[in-house]
């Protein structure tokens, strides 16, 4: 993954970015232990995948994620665009996902755009919401 954060100087903002990182290096490691530490397991968090129907949740959030991994052999993000805001207990981070995935054989690349919010919970930053929507492809070049 190779992620290249923009955002105001700070502590606060670059420990938000680092948990949107650990976030993104266990999504592209197909790692669901590592994905349970980041996020905080409530029943109110929540999560839309490209195409998906919301998930409420921690039990549906997670299955989904057990899910992606099991049909996803092997995965590359790059993230784009990174815009990382806080307010006091909240942060979200707004990124462009260039998401490069193998999967029964076939490669599929997508342009995602993405916002993951977090809380300041017992110390930590943690992730409670992540929304993804796909964006459209860049159209080709035209010859003439």
């Amino acid at each position: 993954m190779s992620p290249a954060p923009v955002a105001r100087s700070g502590s606060t903002e670059q420990a938000v970015l680092a948990v949107n990182q650990s976030f993104y290096a266990a999504f592209e490691s197909l790692d669901i232990a590592a994905m349970e530490k980041i996020w905080l397991q409530e029943e109110w968090v929540q999560c839309v995948h490209p195409g998906w129907n919301l998930l409420m949740g921690w039990d549906e959030v997670r299955e989904s994620w057990v899910r992606i991994f099991a049909s996803t052999q092997r995965l590359k993000l790059a993230l784009s665009s990174l815009w990382v805001h806080v307010q006091g207990e909240v942060a979200w981070v707004a990124c462009t996902e260039h998401v490069t995935s193998l999967f029964e054989g076939d490669f599929d690349e997508s342009l995602v755009q993405a916002t993951n919010m977090f809380i300041l919970h017992e110390g930590a930053w943690m992730l409670v919401a992540h929304h993804a929507s796909p964006l459209p492809a860049a159209p080709e070049p035209s010859l003439q």
